[in-house]
């Protein structure tokens, strides 16, 4: 079985508890997710099968979507409710404007820093197991993107609204920073991601609802898992050419206008998937071959 299921992960469940029902049903091992969302987050997890997992990494190269409340004038070990009450602050002194205008500051790139219980790792070690020992240690802001933030509703001190945004974003770190900026804290009490790439809400499946007999009706395919990116046509030798690994420099391997350090999804005359291919200028070659 190869392809990518569009899982809706309830609370309670971890990432990888999704992966071990998946691995059940699917019987097979070769299973993995394209983007963790924590045990209390519900939302879209993509999981890829088989030859699938080739296409993790594009998968999860790709915006998201997220709806997410967070309770103003409380800070958290965690930024999120699983966490230990650290302090807390009078936020009725904020007014609605207040409150909307530093939202709206962070649509664009910043660096973010990343919280210490994250599953990023610091020489070797998870920084979530650092955390529980009570260890901090300094971590370097990353550069994301929050394209927007819309459906703004506030009912002071609570919050919520939905973000467009890059991967490596951690939302418990945007609801954090947004009550630094105000001065009063923040702490995400509630998140669920609608979108990731081409897999939305509506046409998901509950993992509570995946059984050996419907698993096939919910595959979806590599090509559409990947349609984001465009097509191109590749014509004659140089198909065999591009499949043996050989950067082609000759224009004339296909007909299709393409662009240098452009990912394209690749096919013969014969409308076969190849693959992914870019081209510099030193030419094009395929850069993940998917060749079934």
């Amino acid at each position: 079985m190869n392809g990518i299921l569009n899982i809706f992960k309830p609370k309670g469940m971890s990432s990888f508890d999704v992966v071990r029902v998946v691995k059940k049903v699917a019987k097979t091992g070769k299973v993995g997710h394209t983007g963790t969302l924590d045990p209390e987050a519900t939302g879209v997890l993509p999981v890829c099968i088989g030859r699938a997992t080739k296409i993790i990494d594009y998968i999860m190269d790709s915006e998201k979507v997220y709806e997410v409340t967070f309770k103003l004038g409380i800070r958290t070990t965690t930024y999120d409710l699983e966490g230990e009450i650290l302090e807390e602050k009078d936020t009725s002194n904020l007014s609605n404007e207040d409150i909307l205008g530093v939202v709206k500051e962070f649509i664009g790139e910043y660096s973010q820093v990343p919280p210490m219980y994250s599953a990023l790792k610091k020489n070797g070690v998870r920084l979530y197991e650092l955390a529980r020992q009570g260890i901090e240690v300094e971590r370097e802001g990353r550069l994301i993107n929050i394209y927007n933030i819309e459906d703004i509703k506030i009912n002071n001190p609570y919050v919520s609204m939905k973000v467009t945004c890059s991967k490596g974003t951690y939302i418990r770190s945007l609801c954090y920073d947004i009550g630094e900026k105000l001065g009063v804290f923040a702490t995400m009490t509630d998140l669920n991601r609608s979108k990731t790439s081409v897999f939305s809400q509506e046409n998901s499946i509950s993992v509570n609802d995946l059984t050996e007999e419907n698993i096939d009706d919910y595959i979806v395919t590599m090509e559409e898992a990947l349609s984001k990116y465009e097509a191109i046509t590749v014509h004659g030798k140089y198909v065999k050419l591009l499949v043996n690994g050989v950067r082609v420099a000759d224009n004339r391997f296909t007909k299709d206008k393409i662009i240098n350090n452009r990912l394209y999804r690749v096919y013969d005359e014969d409308s076969n998937f190849i693959g992914l291919g870019e081209r510099n200028n030193s030419g094009f070659k395929i850069e993940k071959l998917l060749i079934t």
